[in-house]
């Protein structure tokens, strides 16, 4: 879709210096998209610290066993 928007020249200057990109619509079109990802992120994680995902615990938490992360620590002990 083409639109027309008005952005000073030093805004740009600094998004095409930012993006490494040497066209104009590719740029913008690249800030937009990664705007509206970081919004959709933040109000992902803003859900999920109110809680709106409501999903039972795994069985071993429930029992109150030990269960092992399966990610190691990047700096063990």
């Amino acid at each position: 879709m083409r639109i027309t928007v008005d952005i000073e020249d030093s805004v740009l200057s600094d998004l095409l210096e930012i993006t490494g990109d040497k066209n104009k619509s590719p740029a913008v079109a690249r800030a937009v998209t990664e705007f509206v990802r970081r919004k959709k992120a933040r109000e992902f994680g803003r859900l999920i610290r109110e809680g709106a995902f409501d999903y039972p615990a795994p069985a071993a938490e429930q029992a109150g066993g030990d269960f092992a992360n399966p990610v190691p620590p990047l700096y063990p002990d």
